[in-house]
């Protein structure tokens, strides 16, 4: 979207990972948090509000620090207004979402009262001075005039564009009815001193839950949408091996590390792990943070990273007599600025 408005895509790309610093752990409808809950076997709204009042506070600088990139002071001078909106509408939704909800329709509606903050300011007040971006100044604005991507769509079709039922369908994602398509396999497992006090059974259970799962809501979404459009069968295709072809390395390599995340958990190893870091005592939440960077850093997902050191943090956590929902939403939200 901002390559169409103009941006050079290394520039756009660039912008788009600053703005994924506060948002990403609740990112793909929530599934950073749903797997750090599957590894963890921690309740799920709470870790949703932990990461949230993790995160809220930072989202509130994001938009001015976006600004300042893109145009330097000046230009933060210039819409300081907008920024402040942006920033306060984002993060007082996401916490309040992320608080009293749950994680799957966090970023989607903090965004939408973003946008809808920032179109009502924009009907009291406008900027005097031009916010020119940075990338206008020099060779983005040769590219912008040379690539002609600038383009006026019909009002028909941006209204087509914009399908609110297919999140409504994301939304239900807990219906029974999708249940019925994920199977079960049980695994016995024993959890023994002294990551426990006794002797108990581990939860070691596969769920196939194809039907459930947020990225096939996002497939079914794009399938409706190419109907609604009517987008040619052949290039509806062409695209989905297009993409899968793209995505092949990502997925094989995040796909490695939720397997050995999952060998980890249930051969002790992360236990072993996390015993280990309890000698760090009252540094541990420094280093907790720490394993949430370090976890993005080797897989380049915030999902990876929770399913990589999720238990890690809670068998340290409780060791330490800590929160081990505060200690795992630190893992979260750490891999989340690390991204």
């Amino acid at each position: 979207m901002l390559t169409g408005l103009g941006f050079p895509p290394f520039y756009a790309a660039a912008i788009c990972l600053i703005a994924n610093t506060a948002p990403v752990a609740f990112g793909a409808i929530g599934t950073p948090l749903v797997t750090l809950e599957g590894v963890t076997k921690l309740p799920l709204l709470t870790l949703s509000a932990d990461v949230g009042r993790i995160c809220a506070p930072v989202s509130l600088f994001i938009p001015a620090y976006l600004m300042m990139v893109m145009g330097g002071w000046k230009a933060l001078r210039a819409v300081w207004p907008a920024a402040l909106v942006c920033g306060v509408c984002f993060a007082a939704t996401q916490f309040l979402v992320s608080n009293y909800i749950g994680p799957y329709l966090t970023d989607i509606l903090a965004s939408l009262a973003t946008i809808f903050g920032l179109v009502a300011l924009l009907s009291l007040w406008k900027p005097k001075e031009s916010a020119e971006p940075a990338f206008a100044r020099g060779a983005g604005a040769r590219w912008h005039a040379a690539a002609g991507v600038v383009a006026v769509h019909p009002a028909g079709d941006l209204r087509a564009a914009v399908g609110l039922r297919a999140v409504q369908g994301a939304a239900r994602q807990g219906d029974d009815y999708f249940r019925l398509a994920g199977a079960r396999w049980a695994d016995p497992a024993q959890r023994l001193p002294p990551v426990v006090a006794q002797p108990s059974p581990y939860a070691a259970k596969f769920t196939l839950n194809i039907l459930s799962a947020s990225g096939s809501a996002a497939l079914f979404a794009m399938l409706f949408s190419a109907v609604v459009l009517r987008v040619p069968a052949g290039r509806v295709f062409a695209i989905i091996g297009g993409t899968a072809r793209d995505l092949s390395l990502s997925i094989l390599t995040i796909a490695s590390v939720l397997a050995l995340a999952y060998v980890m958990n249930y051969s002790g190893n992360t236990a072993t792990l996390g015993l280990a870091f309890a000698a760090t005592g009252a540094m541990f939440p420094f280093f907790s943070a720490l394993l949430g960077w370090l976890g993005v850093f080797l897989t380049g997902s915030d999902t990876s990273a929770n399913a990589l050191f999720g238990n890690l943090q809670v068998v340290t956590a409780n060791t330490l007599g800590l929160s081990p929902e505060l200690m795992a939403a630190s893992n979260s939200a750490a891999a989340s600025w690390a991204r």
